[in-house]
């Protein structure tokens, strides 16, 4: 990436700091009203999630001036969904991408006041990584509790985010998943630490690709599963952002 001028720079740094202001500040109300629509059910808070997602990438777009396209088609209804993780980006705009999709997210999350309790009731998959079998098994029922009832089940499968252009091996925790559940897997591309990295504040201009792979079958042995859902997953790792 090139070097950004002064003045460029400044801009980045302004906008970024408008973005943060402006998305937890918004994010706070929108959890209170959460709280709120947790009284009458779970579809109640997917509609706040909604909302909150929304607002996220309209946020994204006006004030960071990140843009999302979308190559390939996104899959509809129960799916097992693997993304790869570079941001916080994907994680909230799957929501956009998906209706009320269900993600498996590190358990840490949960334990966050008041968010962590509405996201529990949302749907959110806790993954305890030192539980071991008796975790994958809870995984398992939650998430084929969720596809029964028509929604997608989000994984990423490195387990944590990762800086653009690395390809770390997959966690165990796919693999275990994968044969567990038994069902095809969507594996998605994103490039969205080009412009929103990781451990950083700075959000710079852009667009944020995703990239639909073909579906995975059921049923491969599991190195092979691996190394299809690891190749597609980093399809874009290689690509520069396009200028916005």
């Amino acid at each position: 990436m090139e070097k950004e001028a002064p003045f460029s720079r400044a801009v980045t740094i302004v906008r970024s700091l408008l973005f943060m202001l402006l998305f937890y500040g918004l994010t706070t109300l929108l959890l209170i009203a959460a709280v709120i629509a947790s009284l009458f059910g779970q579809r109640a808070i997917g509609v706040i999630s909604a909302l909150w997602a929304g607002a996220h990438r309209l946020l994204a777009r006006v004030v960071l001036g990140q843009r999302v396209v979308v190559e390939g088609d996104l899959p509809e209804g129960a799916q097992f969904i693997v993304i790869k993780h570079e941001s916080m980006f994907e994680t909230l705009d799957a929501i956009c991408l998906f209706k009320r999709p269900v993600v498996a997210a590190k358990r840490e999350l949960i334990r966050i006041p008041v968010w962590g309790w509405v996201a529990a009731r949302y749907g959110l998959i806790a993954v305890d990584r030192k539980a071991g079998a008796s975790a994958l098994r809870a995984i398992r029922a939650q998430a084929l509790t969720a596809m029964a009832g028509g929604r997608a089940v989000i994984f990423f499968p490195e387990g944590t985010r990762v800086p653009h252009g690395e390809a770390p091996a997959l966690k165990a925790g796919f693999a275990g998943l994968y044969m567990a559940l038994g069902v095809p897997v969507v594996p998605i591309a994103v490039n969205s630490g080009r412009v929103s990295p990781r451990n950083s504040f700075i959000k710079r201009a852009g667009i944020i690709t995703y990239r639909v792979g073909d579906p995975i079958p059921p049923g491969l042995p599991r190195a092979e599963a691996e190394a299809r859902v690891h190749a597609a997953i980093n399809a874009l790792n290689d690509l520069e952002a396009p200028a916005n």
